[in-house]
C-alpha cells in the first residue's frame, strides 16, 4: 500500500528536477544553445528556444533548490524520516538530467518537424524525468517505488503547469533553456 509518506517522499526526490524543469521558462531567453546551426537535414539542432541563460538557470534554480533540501533535512527532516535525505550532489545530478533530457526532446522534435513549444504526446511530459533518473544513478537513483510515484504524478503536474504557464502568457515568448 502506497503512503502519504511514500509520495511526498517521492515529490521532495524529484522537487529539484521540477525546478530546474521550469526555471527556464520565467529565466530563460537569449543565444541558442545550438547557436542558430542547422543539422544536416535541414533543420535546427535544438531551436531558439533553448538557450544558455534558460539551461543555466534551471542548473543553478535546481541545485539551490537541492542545497535548500539538504539543509531543511539535516535540520528538520533527520529526526521523522531518512526518506527525505538529500545530498546538494543529487540536486545537482537531477537538475543536470532534467535539462538533458529536455534537450534531446527537442532534438527529435526538430527532426519530426515540431515546432518549439508543440507537444510531442507523453514525452513532453517524462523527457525531464527521465533524463533525472539517468543522471541520478551515480549519486542515489529513485526506488522502483518512487520511480512509479513520479511518473504516474508528473503527467496531470506538468500538463497543468503548462496550462497555467499558457494562461499567464508565460509560454512560447523566447524563453526556454
Amino acid at each position: 500500500m502506497i503512503t502519504l509518506i511514500d509520495i511526498a517522499a517521492a515529490m521532495w526526490f524529484i522537487f529539484p528536477a521540477y525546478c530546474a524543469n521550469a526555471a527556464p521558462v520565467i529565466f530563460g531567453g537569449g543565444k541558442p544553445m545550438d547557436f542558430g546551426k542547422i543539422f544536416f537535414d535541414g533543420k535546427p539542432v535544438l531551436g531558439s528556444h533553448k538557450t544558455f541563460r534558460g539551461f543555466v538557470a534551471g542548473l543553478v534554480v535546481g541545485t539551490l533548490v537541492g542545497f535548500a533540501q539538504t539543509v531543511i533535512f539535516e535540520q528538520v527532516l533527520i529526526q521523522y524520516s531518512p526518506q527525505f535525505q538529500y545530498s546538494i550532489v543529487l540536486g545537482f545530478m537531477l537538475s543536470l538530467g532534467a535539462l538533458t533530457g529536455d534537450l534531446i526532446e527537442s532534438f527529435a522534435k526538430r527532426r519530426l518537424n515540431r515546432s518549439p513549444g508543440s507537444s510531442l504526446p507523453i514525452a513532453d511530459q517524462l523527457d525531464f524525468i527521465l533524463g533525472a533518473f539517468l543522471f541520478s544513478i551515480p549519486v542515489s537513483p529513485p526506488s522502483l517505488l518512487e520511480a512509479g510515484i513520479i511518473l504516474l504524478v508528473t503527467i496531470p503536474i506538468h500538463l497543468i503547469t503548462n496550462l497555467g504557464a499558457a494562461l499567464l502568457n508565460m509560454k512560447n515568448k523566447g524563453k526556454s533553456s
